[in-house]
């Protein structure tokens, strides 16, 4: 495969899965719509990140921040702070036993919030891509 083509196979995912989070979202499930918001992230890093470096496999990790600071791109400290925060819903949405202790720490609007800076996050990378 072309470099564009690995690019278009990680990007074409990310809104597929960013449309799972909202209707868990309006299903009340609030830890995994964020995993599937985490998800959405992770893949359109993983499109920059191929954009950005010289091979098309990205590293075979789930770590937001670590993807999104080896594309050598400059972020706000806010933006950053949020792939870390993001990286929460990663690791304990895989584990229901976790899940469920995170959906009880998690409100509505807490969600909304963290699935609205997702979408901004997604603009934002998508611009960045050929």
């Amino acid at each position: 495969m072309t470099k564009e083509e690995h690019i278009k196979y990680w990007s074409d995912q990310v809104y597929d899965d960013f449309d799972c989070a909202l209707v868990l979202y309006k299903a009340n499930h609030y830890a995994q719509s964020l995993f599937w918001a985490h998800l959405s992230l992770e893949k359109m890093c993983k499109a920059l990140w191929i954009y950005k470096n010289e091979t098309n496999t990205p590293p075979l990790v789930h770590n937001l921040l670590r993807l999104i600071t080896q594309t050598g791109e400059i972020f706000e400290d806010e933006d950053l702070m949020f792939f870390n925060e993001m990286n929460v819903f990663q690791i304990k949405g895989r584990y229901p036993h976790y899940a469920e202790k995170l959906d009880e720490t998690i409100s509505q609007e807490t969600c909304l919030q963290y699935l609205t800076k997702t979408e901004n996050i997604l603009k934002c990378l998508q611009q960045k891509l050929p």
